[in-house]
């Protein structure tokens, strides 16, 4: 048997060069010990990264898995961080320790908003796919989903007085659920176009509006006190729920809509952008409001306190009655009427010009008045502003700007010193050149759009071509632009640097080929030192433009693609046509050559990779490579192994001898521009439109592909099983509040796992019963049946014990749908065992919440069962008695630690938890009063 090649796995290492995503938004968080302010969380791809605005520095990374963040809020207690994902996953991450312990999935597309309650007890999701879903986040259970917008949820608001929610969409609706009864009792029709932010104001008497126009429109909420009767209140609640939808099945019917309360147009405020709102944000107390469109521009509005209104209502009611005066009226005749008016309750405080788009934003005020502002910009950029909004006409101040560790625009352009330490990126403004193993900016140098880079020789210089047809040369000691010397009329799309490293060849939009050679010439500006430079040598002349130039490794060759799909080879000493490979239907957009300089590899912007041989220009092979254009392409050093990067968000590796693919490497979640393979192999670096640059690492893992191409089709084979039919509860109809669950391939592994565990204790009973059956008519006690080794494992467990071991290890959120699957001749073992449980007393809440789920799902069929007849009876009497005896356990447990908190709180004279902070600083500032009247009188 012939030795087998051995691939090896190339992994993921880091992703840097990204500030902050542009899906996801920002927010302002607080580590243990840090101030207001200073942390920003923002979504970084599939990361979060939270970020030091003082120091700018990286303080924090919360590794996500596969899927791009799309939104961010953090709890009330500033302890947790919500994060929702593209696929429609919610993950809530500690920022003590940046660990995640609780995720939920329920959602079919990404995550548009995220809101938790006041006491960060409940979380509530709204997604692209038009639901809304309500979580329990004690129980890390989904509680249930809303339906009834027909397009993406832009924001979702508590109103925490009366357990309702607010939820507004891209259908243009507003629409109120009553959270007791899951029930959407009014919908707001007065808006023409998308809504695309709210907040309340005023102690929640006010909604504030933002749409497509330039009008912000605020309503006024008034709630209509029922008179109910002490006994019924939820019966009469859910009655007149009934009502309405027999009367008028929207909610907009006047009489039904008036029962819980009316909401009603007041006025707008205007802004001065006539774009949309993207963002309407106000601080923790509603005093401030900040918003702003699709520009670089936020308005900040101040939202008066009554006394401040009643104080300037008085002053127009006093110029109104001196203007009567001067016009001749009577000293006693009736008093002018002064109108209250939307205008004097928002005011414009200020406006703040960024300095590119802005996508979103975060603002909080500290005690002293001052509001702080974090703003993340189109251009991967966070900018933080601080505005006094105790002055009349503040202006903002800029305090931070977070930019070095990113370009503005996307990195078209990578390379790798020869050491394998220093990677170089550059885009359209900038270049940059990082340290491979602590990923940190060495420099940062200005420059024009640059296409084509790469280290000069000695690692001390760079060579740069750009858009507009020039060469620039950067010395990296100093980080100063050498020279730029005009090389093309077009674009200089290709650069390649000579084998003998005397000179580079460089290829453009002019449709010629340039050589040039590295020379060293007196500096004039010290007149002793000596800079390097390029001296044009040669030209070739071609037909069309140039996109690609790659030197064959002996320097015998010169492969050129052109515009007309075509690659052409010269002889690189006579420049003498030798070979032309034709066969690509659209343009070559990359290529490369072997180190023997026997293959010649080819990408294309037709999708395809070709490899020719370079001795007669035959195509060994044409492969389908990716989806979209092939953007670049490297073989790997020493080697016939080669690395393509498509318009697809993917990088592929492939053996050019086997023509096989070895293995893909996802993580980019928009276009890959290029990438660069170190000169040991070891290391990749790659670029794309996300503006992430991503580092790849060779493992010592080497790849069996059968295996690969195996874990393919498994992974094919779950993506499909998890797009299937939602599991459908029988007798139950599809209404506004469905389950919250959703079927993926981790519900169905777990009813796996539990439908296995019954199968075991299944036959573990019958060998039990087996060896019982055998010692009675032996007449003597015979040597029990061997153990399963599962249960080995698990420490010599029963079978009973096991199955609700299993149980255990299903995910909280999860565990529904799992039980939801599960075929029913499961079910009668399921609840026998149950019984055991809970005449046991083992894990009664979690057997409770399983049974009551079983039984709902299950109740035709366990009902005409007349075997389990005994066994849903004993389960009765047992659940009631153990249910009693553990509500009775938590009474007991609540009321003693009512008392020692009363006998604490008697014995310091303090009060205990965040309800009664603020009646302690009251105290705080008598008892100051009172130290100061002392003092005085003293």
């Amino acid at each position: 048997m012939g030795l087998t090649k051995q691939y090896l796995r190339y992994v993921s290492s880091a992703v840097f060069g990204v500030i902050g995503s542009q899906k996801a938004n920002i927010a302002f968080v607080t580590l243990r010990g840090g101030e207001k302010g200073r942390y920003v969380a923002v979504g970084a791809c599939e990361h979060v990264f939270i970020w030091d605005v003082r120091k700018a520095e990286k303080v924090l990374i919360l590794e996500g898995k596969k899927h791009e963040v799309t939104y961010l809020c953090p709890s009330p207690d500033g302890v947790h961080l919500a994060v929702g994902y593209e696929d429609g996953g919610v993950r809530i991450f500690n920022l003590l320790n940046g660990e995640s312990n609780i995720s939920f999935s329920g959602h079919k597309s990404a995550v548009s908003v995220i809101r938790f309650d006041a006491l960060g007890a409940r979380l509530v999701t709204g997604s692209r796919d038009t639901d809304v879903i309500v979580w329990d986040i004690i129980n890390e259970c989904g509680l249930y989903r809303l339906k009834g917008h027909k397009d993406a949820i832009t924001q979702i608001l508590f109103l925490e007085s009366k357990n309702l929610l607010i939820t507004s969409s891209k259908d243009s609706f507003v629409k109120w659920w009553d959270l007791d009864t899951q029930h959407c009792f009014k919908t707001m029709v007065g808006h023409r176009t998308e809504v695309w932010g709210m907040v309340l104001l005023n102690q929640e008497s006010r909604l504030l509006t933002g749409s497509a126009d330039s009008e912000l429109r605020a309503w006024d909420i008034q709630y209509i006190e029922e008179d109910k009767e002490v006994g019924e209140p939820q019966q009469k609640k859910v009655r007149t729920l009934l009502e309405n939808e027999e009367e008028d099945e929207e909610g907009l019917d006047e009489e039904p809509e008036e029962r819980i309360l009316s909401c009603k147009k007041t006025g707008s405020v205007l802004r001065e952008a006539r774009d949309r709102v993207v963002s309407l944000v106000t601080d923790a107390k509603a005093k401030v409001l900040a918003c702003h469109g699709l520009d670089a521009t936020l308005e900040v509005f101040t939202i008066l306190s009554e006394d401040e209104i009643q104080k300037k209502m008085d002053r127009k009611l006093k110029k109104a009655k001196k203007k009567a005066k001067l016009q001749g009226g009577e000293e006693d005749g009736p008093e002018p009427l002064v109108e209250r008016k939307l205008s004097d309750e928002i005011q414009k405080l200020a406006n703040i010009k960024a300095s590119s788009k802005i996508r979103s934003m975060d603002c909080l005020v500290v005690p002293n008045g001052e509001m702080k502002l974090a703003l993340l910009l189109q251009n991967n950029t966070v900018e933080t502003y601080t505005l006094k909004t105790t002055e009349k006409n503040p202006t903002g101040t800029k305090t931070s700007r977070l930019t070095l560790s990113g370009h503005r625009t996307d990195v078209r352009t990578l390379a790798f010193s020869s050491d394998n330490i220093a990677i170089l990126s550059a885009s359209g403004e900038t270049v940059k050149v990082w340290n491979r193993s602590t990923l940190q900016v060495i420099r940062t140098m200005g420059c024009e759009y640059a296409l084509c880079s790469l280290f000069v020789p000695g690692d001390r210089q760079i060579i740069l071509g750009t858009k507009s047809g020039k060469i620039q040369i950067f010395d990296l000691a100093s980080g100063s632009l050498l020279e730029t010397t005009d090389a093309h009329d077009g674009a200089l799309w290709s650069m390649c640097l000579s084998p003998d490293q005397r000179g580079i060849v460089t290829g453009g939009a002019d449709k010629t080929v340039k050589f040039w050679e590295f020379e060293l010439i007196k500096d004039q500006d010290s007149g002793k030192n000596k800079r390097l430079t390029v001296k044009h040598t040669r030209t070739l002349q071609l037909d069309e433009d140039v996109l690609c130039v790659r030197y064959s490794p002996d320097q015998r060759l010169l492969a050129v693609s052109l515009l007309d799909c075509t690659v052409k080879i010269f002889y690189t000493d006579t420049l003498k046509f030798f070979l032309s490979l034709y066969g690509h239907k659209l343009p070559v957009l990359c290529l490369d050559i072997s180190h023997d300089s026997a293959l010649i590899a080819t990408g294309s912007a037709d999708r395809n990779v070709k490899i020719w041989g370079l001795d007669f220009g035959d195509c060994h092979r044409s492969m389908f490579a990716h989806d979209d254009s092939v953007m670049f392409l490297q073989f790997v050093p020493k080697t016939h192994l080669f690395f393509t990067a498509g318009k697809d968000r993917k990088i592929k590796q492939w053996d050019a001898d086997k023509f096989e693919h070895i293995q893909t490497l996802e993580g980019h979640h928009r276009e890959v521009w290029c990438l660069a393979i170190s000169p040991n192999g070891d290391h990749i670096v790659s670029s794309s439109h996300d503006k992430s640059l991503r580092l790849w690492e060779r493992t010592r893992e080497p790849i069996i592909l059968e295996e690969e191409k195996e874990m393919e089709r498994e992974a094919e084979f779950e993506e499909s099983l998890a797009k299937g039919d939602e599991p459908v509860v029988p007798g139950e109809t599809k209404g506004e509040a469905e389950p919250a669950g959703k079927k993926t391939i981790e519900t169905v592994k777990a009813a796996e796992r539990i439908m296995e565990a019954v199968e075991l204790y299944r036959e573990e009973s019958e060998k039990l019963e087996e060896h019982s059956a055998a010692c009675k008519a032996a007449g003597k006690e015979l040597p029990p049946p061997k153990m399963n080794p599962i249960l080995v494992a698990f420490g010599n467990i029963s079978p009973s014990r096991y199955v609700l071991e299993v149980i255990k290890k299903v995910r909280s959120s999860e565990l529904e749908v799992s039980l939801l699957v599960l075929p029913f001749p499961y079910v009668p073992d399921l609840l026998k065992l149950f019984g055991g449980y809970v005449q046991q007393g083992l894990e009664v809440e979690l057997v409770c919440r399983c049974l009551f789920f079983l039984l709902r799902v299950h109740f035709g069929q366990i009902t005409s069962n007349q075997m389990l007849l005994s066994v849903i009876d004993e389960l009765r009497t047992n659940t009631i008695s153990k249910v009693r005896e553990i509500r009775d356990v938590l009474g007991f447990n609540s009321a003693g630690l009512q008392l020692l908190q009363r006998e604490i709180e008697s014995k310091e004279d303090v009060m205990f938890f965040a309800d009664a902070t603020d009646r302690f600083e009251e105290k705080k500032r008598k008892r100051k009063k009172r130290e100061r009247a002392v003092l005085t009188i003293t």
